[in-house]
């Protein structure tokens, strides 16, 4: 249910009635912190060093570009991303649409739940499978925090998640200072062979992800409401402008923070390959205290981005099928396929790996509608993207799917 409409009205400061309108992009940058990116993050600083810094950033830069034009497609027209494609499509095209969807969607819950598994088999030697059924269950009661106390609350226990993530993976740059000059220098874009593109464009594929995209829109709405009055929506659409900038900020600084902690105390060492291996490798080099900071940090991922895994997947289905299921029956169906791989004994770390590929191909189907919508006059009005909004929407699509192209070919070709 959308949040009632907003109204401009002059009683609070100017500072902090923006404040009070900050929230669902911190939600959204759930899914930039992600196991995914763990594992994606870790293996670049331990193979390569500092080489690969500079995507991070431009993937980040990207990352706030997406994010807001999303944002602001909810707020400029009152509906999400798939509720807008389920009333243009018909319905051969809608269905197929939502399965793609609902396929990411769906990669994305799982790969969380694993690396949530995966966190309380390190902290606590849980099995893998018991582990997995116990993340489920927490991020149940994170969703039926939504359900009844609304999307205020479930913003303050994502925000919470959201700092421990942060104090988690840039906790051990303190412990092991990285090297100012090698960061730098990891801004010059640069590739050293085959596997550097690869690892580059998983990096990209586990940043840049769809149900993310599709999510944005319906949080930005759900929060703020649809207000008839433009000049009340482009106050809505500019402090989502601090909204996104902030919450991609700290995202970003905690996907370097982790690339960096690898090139630092990971680099040449053996067995970094899985994150059970980069949590005994960072443990033996900063101490255990730093090597649970870790651990936790990457717990509070897994829970933090299932829970707003399914909540993306149910706005999918209810914009794209006109149909709502209840959170947690949907948290139920959704945690079955993790709770497979988990128990048919895959190796989590390949399990994240592929997850990401399977990502790759549904990034399209989200990023270039969401781009030609946000700058169609016929659908945003006024607030239809300005024309060097739109060349660096597409040019960035470009690059972004260009890339995730690369992934798949290469994983698919055997270089991975």
């Amino acid at each position: 249910m959308a949040a009632p409409t907003l109204t401009a009205g002059p009683a609070a400061p100017k500072a902090w009635s923006r404040l009070l309108l900050l929230g669902p992009a911190f939600v959204a940058a759930i899914a930039y912190v992600d196991p995914g990116n763990v594992a994606a993050n870790l293996t670049a600083g331990a193979n390569f060093g500092y080489l690969l810094v500079w995507v991070l950033v431009a993937a980040n830069a990207m990352a706030v570009l997406v994010q807001y034009q999303s944002a602001k497609l909810g707020l400029a027209t009152g509906m999400s991303l798939p509720e807008i494609l389920g009333k243009r499509l018909g319905t051969r095209r809608r269905r197929a649409y939502w399965a793609q969807a609902e396929l990411v969607a769906g990669a994305t819950d799982m790969a969380e739940v694993i690396g949530g598994a995966v966190a309380l088999n390190l902290l606590f030697g849980v099995p893998l499978l018991a582990g997995g059924f116990i993340i489920g269950v927490a991020s149940m009661l994170l969703l039926a925090l939504q359900s009844h106390r609304g999307q205020k609350s479930f913003e303050i226990a994502i925000l919470t998640l959201l700092g421990v993530i942060a104090v988690g993976f840039v906790s051990g740059l303190f412990v092991s200072p990285p090297d100012a000059g090698g960061a730098l220098a990891g801004l010059v874009p640069r590739f050293e062979g085959t596997d550097t593109v690869l690892l580059a464009a998983s990096m990209l594929g586990a940043t840049v992800m769809p149900h993310a995209i599709y999510l944005h829109s319906a949080l930005a709405r759900d929060r703020h409401g649809f207000s008839p009055d433009p000049g009340v929506r482009s106050r809505l659409i500019r402090a989502t402008r601090v909204d996104v900038a902030g919450a991609l900020l700290l995202a970003g600084i905690v996907n370097i923070a982790m690339l960096l902690l690898a090139a630092t105390s990971l680099r040449g060492v053996e067995g970094t390959g899985t994150i059970a291996g980069a949590h005994a490798a960072v443990t033996s080099a900063l101490g255990p205290v730093i090597g649970v900071v870790f651990a936790v940090g990457l717990l509070a991922s897994g829970l933090a981005s299932t829970s707003v895994g399914c909540y993306a997947g149910a706005t999918i289905m209810g914009g794209l099928l006109k149909v709502r299921v209840p959170l947690l029956v949907r948290r139920i169906i959704t945690l079955i396929p993790a709770l497979v791989v988990l128990g048919a004994g895959i190796e989590p770390t390949l399990a994240l790996v592929l997850s990401q590929v399977l990502l790759s191909f549904g990034i399209p189907f989200a990023l270039i509608p969401l781009i030609r919508l946000t700058g169609s006059r016929e659908v945003m009005g006024i607030h239809v993207d300005s024309r060097p909004l739109r060349i660096a929407g597409w040019t960035s699509a470009a690059l972004i799917v260009g890339l995730n192209c690369v992934l798949i070919v290469l994983t698919v070709s055997g270089h991975a």
